[in-house]
């Protein structure tokens, strides 16, 4: 996958919660997919099962058949038409230059094969982690979680700690534990930031199966989204702003002319998996995806 253009966003100091600077100023300069500095990890660590997603049965451990010497994919410019669409929604958050630059200090699994069982136990570890890092960064952004800003600057803190573990200590780490309160810190800033809405009776879609939905139009705004399934939803023109989308399922739903603008907890890949066009409007800290109609 390609890198992500930076989110160029400036965020005024007073609505940001300690903890949160990095030199591009968003908190997300390492939470972006690198893959020129990455050992193809997602391609080997990784499990693939053939379906309308990938092309071919994988067992994680084993390199993907696509994957070069030089650790790039061999078809990258034709996953979709090869049959790998799955390859093109997947984002690491940065998870995999992090485990190849820093944790195994740039030797690669190829090179120390001795090593490579334990990178490919760690990666999916950091891999959350860093998803993690990318909510409490937005989290720590939202104006009207003032009031959790303290919390949630140190849980971020001791996220990013726990990212710089050595490889054993990433490999025991309960990162489901830590999940499961972080979770519940976002769940708290999401009811604090969804409560400013216009909209006066909030849709509770939270977890709901909207397989096919017909929600054109709708307004949403301010609604839990979380964890609900809007495969091949139709939220063509849907109003989708400050509603939480952490963890819902957008592939093939169609947000044509939807408006995603401070919709919360969104990310690349739920944007990539779904379809859209120009006249989408989007979180200025994502992107178009390259595959939506023109």
């Amino acid at each position: 996958m390609n890198r992500t253009p930076k989110d160029t966003r400036t965020v005024p100091e007073t609505d940001r919660a300690p903890g949160t600077d990095d030199p591009d100023g968003t908190g997300r300069s390492g939470l972006r997919s690198d893959c020129g500095n990455c050992f193809g990890l997602c391609c080997v660590a990784l499990t693939l099962t053939r379906s309308a997603d990938f092309a071919i049965n994988k067992d994680a451990g084993k390199p993907c058949r696509n994957l070069q010497d030089d650790f790039r994919c061999g078809i990258h410019t034709r996953l979709r038409s090869e049959g790998f669409p799955g390859c093109t929604v997947y984002d690491c958050f940065g998870a995999g230059q992090k485990v190849s630059g820093e944790t195994f200090g740039g030797q690669d699994w190829r090179a120390a094969p001795e090593s490579a069982q334990r990178m490919f136990e760690v990666f999916p570890v950091m891999r959350q982690l860093h998803e993690l890092l990318w909510y409490l960064t937005e989290a720590a952004e939202l104006a009207p979680a003032r009031p959790l800003h303290g919390e949630i600057g140190r849980t971020l803190e001791e996220t990013e700690r726990l990212t710089h573990l050595d490889a054993d200590a990433l490999a025991e780490l309960d990162v489901a534990a830590h999940r499961d309160d972080v979770a519940a810190l976002l769940a708290r800033t999401s009811e604090l930031v969804r409560a400013t809405a216009p909209r006066k009776k909030k849709r509770n879609h939270r977890g709901a199966d909207l397989i096919g939905a017909r929600l054109k139009g709708a307004d949403l705004r301010g609604g839990d989204l979380r964890g609900a399934c809007l495969i091949a939803a139709d939220l063509t023109g849907a109003d989708l702003r400050l509603a939480d989308l952490i963890g819902a399922d957008f592939r093939d739903a169609q947000l044509s002319g939807a408006d995603l603008t401070g919709a919360l907890f969104l990310t690349q890949a739920q944007l990539n998996a779904a379809r859209g066009n120009a006249a989408t409007l989007l979180p200025v800290s994502l992107s178009r995806p390259s595959h939506w109609e023109r």
